[in-house]
């Protein structure tokens, strides 16, 4: 059975973080986009990780342009937006696609493991979140919908 230390992803940087580096931490992972009506969460999930890092959670924000193309930019244009407007000192990792044949194998197993409403495996827009325990597994699915402050509590529950 996989967890989240099995995986690798790039770093904005274009080179590979092994995910295993988040062994017995708490993690978030996000799918995010710069152009969204969501993208405001950028705040709420910084506020996450000034609250919590110091106690063992890491926030993952992977972007990707599959919903309405609202991440156009590249790597360096990524990274600066998230700078300048949000202050982000948590890690983004390069583009990936979440959904279809392409989508990043990390994405293909959380869906797999905390499925969204009726079921479905498809993140249906930006800002889909999952909660993964210190042991590296998913406990919990969030619509894009839920503000990072919603998911405080069941941080703090994974936290202590």
């Amino acid at each position: 059975m996989a967890t989240l230390y099995d995986f690798t992803a790039n770093g904005l940087d274009g080179k590979p973080v092994r995910l295993d580096t988040m062994r017995g931490k708490v993690v978030l992972v996000v799918n995010t986009a710069s152009k969204c009506g969501f993208t405001p969460q950028y705040e709420g999930l910084q506020d996450l990780h000034r609250q919590f890092n110091w106690r063992g959670l890491e926030v993952l924000a992977f972007p990707c342009n599959q919903f309405g193309s609202q991440e156009p930019g590249s790597s360096s244009e990524i990274a600066h937006f998230c700078q300048r407007n949000y202050s982000v000192s948590f890690r983004l990792f390069e583009k990936v696609d979440v959904n279809g044949g392409e989508a990043h194998p990390l994405y293909r197993w959380l869906t797999g493991a905390r499925r969204g409403v009726l079921g479905t495996r498809w993140i249906k827009w930006n800002f889909t979140k999952f909660l993964i325990d210190r042991s590296g597994n998913p406990v919990r699915r969030y619509a894009t919908w839920t503000e990072p402050v919603k998911i405080a509590p069941g941080i703090e529950k994974l936290l202590t």
